[in-house]
């Protein structure tokens, strides 16, 4: 699957989730872990549900891997320009 096949605010969210789970890995503060822990929940549920899995049926598993895939480098943007 390439990048078109996402719609952006999905990879925008797949982003920002993985930005938001290294923050926590670094992060000490108890009160920005707990900040950071909803902003991933939120994310998750935005991503979980977003309506493009509708329109995969059956091939839905392989997807989310690719958009995993896709994103996980933490310069996945500038390698998509």
């Amino acid at each position: 699957m390439s990048t078109s096949d996402f719609p952006d605010d999905l990879l925008e969210a797949q982003r920002t989730w993985y930005t938001a789970y290294r923050q926590l890995a670094q992060e000490d503060n108890p009160s920005q872990t707990t900040v950071l822990r909803r902003t991933l929940q939120r994310l998750s549920v935005r991503i979980a549900t977003h309506p493009y899995w509708a329109t995969i049926p059956g091939r839905a598993p392989a997807a989310r891997i690719a958009l995993k895939q896709l994103t996980w480098a933490p310069d996945s943007e500038e390698a998509r320009r």
